[in-house]
């Protein structure tokens, strides 16, 4: 039993910030992101024994806050609708909450990718995930995650590309 702690001690002390950067992105607000993370972990913990023979650990325990969110989505969703006064609409804050690892610009141009967008980008950039294990977490076809990535990445260089760099880089 004591073993099963500390090796849960240091995955969680391993993946906490990047499981919460991804489902930050994936969410757009910091206190969600945090809940669910949270959440995650304590499932996590919970079922440590099957979860620490999980091929991507890390990616259980997002796959598992998103889950939630969704869960948490769909009984919100009946009752009256009020603006999220939690959404991330300041990018430096929400680049600030994950503790400036990622650039404000970056961060604002990732809250306006569609959700699925963000999802994919999130689990590939921020886990290192790979397409097949992508497709895995989130429930959809490898290919779903190439188009959503490619779109995901036009998306985000239009956006932050200058415009004259994006006219000369087509034109070569």
């Amino acid at each position: 039993m004591r073993t099963q702690q500390l090796d849960f001690a240091e995955f969680y002390r391993g993946t906490r910030d990047e499981c919460f950067v991804t489902v930050l992105v994936s969410v757009g607000n910091r206190d969600t992101a945090q809940d669910l993370v949270a959440e995650a972990f304590a499932r996590a913990w919970a079922s440590w024994r099957t979860v620490s023979r999980h091929p991507a650990p890390a990616a259980w325990v997002v796959r598992t806050a998103l889950n939630a969110n969704i869960s948490w989505w769909r009984r919100r969703r009946r009752e009256v609708s009020v603006p999220d006064p939690g959404l991330v609409a300041d990018p430096k804050a929400a680049a600030e909450a994950v503790g400036g690892s990622v650039d404000p610009r970056i961060m604002a141009a990732l809250l306006r990718l569609p959700a699925r967008q963000r999802q994919v980008v999130a689990l590939r950039l921020f886990l290192d995930l790979d397409t097949g294990r992508t497709a895995q977490v989130l429930g959809i076809a490898p290919g779903t995650v190439q188009a959503h990535l490619g779109r995901a990445i036009a998306a985000l260089r239009d956006d932050l590309m200058p415009q004259p760099q994006r006219e000369t880089r087509h034109e070569r």
